[in-house]
């Protein structure tokens, strides 16, 4: 008998669905909160299931797959658009809480995803820094944003003028504070730090936006290989092609992680006005035809594939093993 569980979370509840090869074995609801968690650990551990399969759902679902993966359970996460797809593969036109545990243990035994692993307090610590200096910076900007707007009028009353400027001064006492702990939890770690200054050796990268990306990195588990990882942060190609009439243009998924992707776009643009070896690899791509834009995404993958050296491998980063030396020739 192999068991797969199917978790559908929510804000206030978790629908439970244990499957025995597509059967409906038991199912239950629990509250979404640490007593709610347990009970459910300890049913789980009675079924002993081979999977117990999630989607990541925000913040919702973190909390309750770290307590599982405590628990010895073998949690799975997987993408909601995956789970999304297997439900129209399935055909299954209706909705509901208990509807989609049931899929999710389905897609369980079907798939067998693999085995999520939870972060430690500290890299978890580490990644809501990251995101927190993120929404405060785009906060920061805004704020700017409006004091050169009110500048910009005449007659402004002087009070709101001292406002924005106050609100700025108290975003950057902020962020500088958040980046103080971040920096403290790297020094407490050798292997981070040692990762942190490897990653600062990439051209274009400096310390914030090493801090940055390392943050995100650090919750992914090391056996994902580059193409994964670029996956992972949505800049995988995604074609639209079929036969000899459909040729569409292709694009980027954009369906991962937004601060990776976003925090290798500033060290790319950087990298191809300034690094001989990645600004040949993009003059090349443009003169085949590649759009600026498709070049420099192009770039920011293999950026992405050499941070995650630094990660997996504990090395430096290096562009020459990242763009051949043989597209200098045609620069």
């Amino acid at each position: 008998m192999t068991i797969s569980v199917g978790l559908d979370v929510a804000a206030r509840s978790v629908v439970m669905a244990a499957h025995d090869a597509g059967k409906p074995v038991v199912k239950g609801s629990f509250e979404q909160s640490p007593a709610g968690h347990a009970r459910l650990a300890a049913q789980l551990l009675k079924l002993a299931p081979a999977y117990v399969v999630m989607e990541a759902t925000g913040i919702y679902h973190l909390d309750l797959a770290i307590a599982l993966d405590r628990a010895g359970l073998p949690v799975s996460v997987i993408n909601p658009r995956s789970a999304k797809r297997f439900a129209q593969l399935k055909l299954k036109g209706s909705k509901t809480d208990s509807i989609d545990a049931g899929l999710l243990a389905d897609y369980g035994d079907a798939l067998r995803p693999p085995r999520w692993s939870a972060p430690s307090p500290e890299d978890l610590a580490l990644r809501d820094l990251g995101r927190q200096i993120n929404r405060l910076t785009s906060d920061r900007t805004r704020a700017k944003n409006r004091l050169h707007a009110l500048n910009a009028k005449q007659g402004t009353y002087a009070l709101l003028l001292d406002d924005e400027a106050d609100a700025i001064a108290t975003l950057e006492r902020r962020i500088e504070r958040l980046r103080a702990a971040m920096r403290a939890l790297i020094d407490a770690d050798p292997i981070r730090q040692s990762q942190l200054k490897h990653m600062i050796a990439a051209p274009g990268v400096a310390e914030v936006s090493a801090m940055a990306l390392l943050a995100e990195l650090v919750m992914l588990p090391t056996t994902m290989k580059a193409p994964q990882v670029s996956r992972h942060a949505g800049l995988d190609v995604c074609l639209n092609q079929s036969g000899t009439s459909v040729y569409g243009a292709s694009r980027i998924s954009k369906g991962g992680n937004a601060y990776l992707r976003a925090g290798t776009y500033m060290p790319a643009l950087v990298a191809v006005r300034h690094d001989p070896l990645a600004k040949a690899f993009y003059d090349q791509l443009v003169r085949r035809g590649k759009k600026k834009r498709q070049a420099l995404t192009a770039v920011m993958r293999k950026y992405l594939t050499g941070l995650w050296a630094c990660i997996r491998n504990d090395e430096s980063f290096d562009t020459s093993k990242l763009f051949s030396p043989e597209h200098l020739k045609n620069a």
